[in-house]
C-alpha cells in the first residue's frame, strides 16, 4: 500500500458545465492530461474537487467514472472527511465494494475538537472504514491543527496509512518524520513545501498543480525522491511563479482558470466559490505561451 501511494497523487477537479452539473466528457480530457503526466495516483473528490457542495449519491457518480476510466491503471484515494463522525461511519458503508487504495479524511471542522476529540474521532473512523485511512491536517480550512502529537498517536492505528500535512509548519512535519513508524507516510499538502517534506524524509505529495501540469511537477517530485536535491531544488525554484498563481484568486478557482488556458475545461466552479476573473485567465494563457 505504501509503495503504490509514493509519489505525486493528484487532487483531482471537477470541471462543470455552466448549470454546475458534471462535465464528464472534460473530466475524461483531465484525467488523460494527468495519466500523460506520469502521475502516481488520483484523490477523488478533496478539497479541490469541490467536495463540500456534491451530495454523496454525485460524489459516488464521479467515484465510478474515474475507477471505469482508469481500469486499475493508477491507485485510487477517495475523500470522506467531515465533523460527523457516526456520518462518516455511516457513508463509509457504501465505499466498501470500491477498488480504493486509501480514504483521504480531513479532520474535523467548524466544531473545533480537543486533540483528544480528534484522536478519538480518527480512531473510531479507523476502526469502521473499509479501507486505510490519510489524515489530512489542513488548519486554514478546518480552524484546528492536529498536533504531531496527537498525528504520532494516531500512526500507532493499524488502519491509519499515513496523514497529508498541510499546516504548513515545516517543524511539525520533521516532528512527525523523525518519530512516526517505518510504515506510516509523511504526505506532503502544499504543493510547494513538497520539496522539503520530501528531503525530511516524506513520501510525496497530494497536488493541485498536478492537474496543470503533471508532468513537469511529476519530475520534481521524483528527482526528490531520488534525493537529486540540488536538480530537484531548480527544479521547484522554476515552479515558484505557478505555485503562487495557484493561490491568487483561491482554490480551485485559481486552478481552473488555468485549466481554461490549457483548453482542458470551463473556469466553472459551483457557488459559494466564485468564478476566476478574465485577467486570471489572461495571466495563465501568457504562462504557457
Amino acid at each position: 500500500m505504501k509503495a503504490e501511494l509514493k509519489g505525486t497523487g493528484v487532487a483531482l477537479a471537477t470541471p462543470m458545465n455552466t448549470d454546475y452539473s458534471v462535465d464528464y466528457p472534460s473530466l475524461e480530457k483531465l484525467l488523460n492530461h494527468i495519466i500523460a503526466g506520469n502521475a502516481d495516483y488520483i484523490v477523488v473528490q478533496g478539497t479541490t474537487g469541490e467536495s463540500p457542495v456534491f451530495s454523496w449519491g454525485e460524489k459516488l457518480e464521479i467515484l465510478q467514472f474515474v475507477l471505469d476510466h482508469l481500469k486499475g491503471s493508477k491507485p485510487v484515494v477517495f475523500g470522506l472527511g467531515g465533523n460527523n463522525t457516526f456520518d462518516l461511519i455511516e457513508k463509509s458503508k457504501d465505499l466498501k465494494d470500491y477498488d480504493l487504495a486509501s480514504i483521504l479524511s480531513a479532520s474535523p471542522y467548524y466544531n473545533k475538537p480537543s486533540q483528544e476529540g480528534i484522536v478519538r474521532h480518527y480512531q473510531m473512523l479507523g476502526d469502521a472504514f473499509p479501507h486505510p485511512i490519510i489524515l489530512y491536517n489542513v488548519p486554514s480550512r478546518t480552524a484546528s491543527n492536529m498536533e504531531a502529537t496527537t498525528t504520532l498517536e494516531l500512526a500507532k492505528h493499524p488502519n491509519i496509512l499515513g496523514v497529508k500535512e498541510a499546516s504548513g509548519d515545516l517543524d511539525q512535519c520533521k516532528e512527525i518524520a523523525n518519530n512516526r513508524p517505518d510504515d506510516f507516510m509523511l504526505i506532503s499538502g502544499d504543493d510547494g513545501l513538497a520539496y522539503d517534506i520530501i528531503k525530511m524524509g516524506g513520501e510525496g505529495v497530494i497536488s493541485v498543480i498536478g492537474n496543470l501540469m503533471p508532468a513537469e511537477y511529476t519530475t520534481m517530485v521524483n528527482t526528490a525522491l531520488r534525493s537529486d536535491y540540488a536538480a530537484a531544488s531548480q527544479l521547484n525554484e522554476d515552479l515558484a511563479i505557478v505555485y503562487d498563481m495557484l493561490s491568487e484568486e483561491g482554490n480551485p478557482s485559481s486552478l481552473k482558470a488555468g485549466l481554461e488556458a490549457r483548453g482542458i475545461c470551463t473556469r466553472t466552479v459551483k457557488p459559494p466559490l466564485f468564478d476566476a476573473s478574465d485577467a486570471m485567465v489572461e495571466k495563465w494563457k501568457q504562462y504557457f505561451n
